[in-house]
């Protein structure tokens, strides 16, 4: 990499999404992740499209090298590259309001992603017909939903997303309040 990527900027966007990996290895609430925060600051600040995929995917990567991996992760990855996408979408004006609706955006595709790969490499549980993607569509909404994991898988996404969007990007806005020579692209 050449001077020009390796800055003070740089190196606080790759420290934010690599705090990011690391508080997935913290013990959580089913699907209270940084995961797709990760992915949608990536999207929103890393100025090359190249970084704004690879470096938030490498911190995922080594996250899960130390977690482990399972049956679902290509559907976790597909979506953690969707919200990446919207992250790009909303980097030329990031605004609170642009950054909620895009944490909710990427909660939701995360859990229509995820939840479809679950119907279709499950034809044990669920029919494989349109009432059988329905059946585990609703499964998702209400999976650890006895109040000892959190609120719902789905409802812990939505909630853990906007917990940390809400940290990452105030973060980054602070830090660049400080020191404005970080908000340079």
């Amino acid at each position: 990499m050449n001077k020009k990527i390796w800055n003070t900027r740089f190196a606080v966007l790759a420290g934010i999404i690599l705090a990011g990996a690391f508080m997935r290895l913290i013990p959580h609430w089913p699907n209270f992740t940084p995961i797709a925060a990760m992915a949608l600051f990536g999207g929103a600040y890393l100025g090359r499209k190249y970084l704004a995929f690879a470096l938030p995917v490498a911190a995922m990567l080594i996250s899960d090298l130390l977690i482990g991996f399972h049956d679902s992760m290509l559907a976790v990855y597909i979506a953690f590259a969707i919200t990446v996408t919207i992250g790009l979408v909303i980097s030329k004006k990031v605004t609170g309001m642009n950054v909620l609706g895009a944490s909710l955006a990427s909660s939701v595709i995360f859990f229509l992603i995820t939840n479809f790969a679950a119907w279709l490499t499950m034809p044990q549980l669920y029919a494989q017909n349109f009432a059988g993607l329905m059946q585990c569509y609703t499964a998702g909404l209400v999976f650890f939903n006895d109040g000892s994991q959190g609120m719902s898988f789905f409802l812990n996404e939505v909630v853990g997303g906007l917990f940390y969007n809400t940290l990452f990007f105030g973060a980054f806005y602070l830090v660049r309040q400080r020191f404005p020579s970080v908000a340079k692209a």
